[in-house]
């Protein structure tokens, strides 16, 4: 499996920015810091800005976007939803991660 589909749990969030977004599509958004905005091209994400079309991203997310809009997502059921940053986490002193907690 891709290392979007092994962390993606589609069902339980939508977006309510991107309603033709599925699990996927904002997963890979949010990791990519909105370099791609979805799997394939949708109507709000035109193909070539997708993973399927863009080039490559950088490993260490130098060529990503300074700033990305994101996702407003709507939780459907409840549950325990893990995050973290990326970009400035050396896994030391300054960890970028944190829990929500849907109920």
């Amino acid at each position: 499996k891709q290392w979007y589909q092994r962390r993606v749990r589609g069902s339980n969030v939508e977006s309510l920015t991107d309603p033709d977004a599925d699990g996927t599509d904002i997963a890979i958004g949010l990791a990519s810091s909105g370099y791609y905005c979805a799997a394939k091209g949708t109507k709000s994400c035109p193909a070539q800005e997708s993973l399927s079309e863009k080039s490559k991203i950088d490993n260490k997310l130098n060529n990503a976007p300074a700033s990305y809009f994101g996702h407003v997502l709507k939780f459907k059921g409840g549950g325990k939803m893990n995050y973290l940053c990326s970009r400035n986490n050396n896994f030391s002193n300054r960890s970028q991660k944190g829990s929500l907690w849907v109920e």
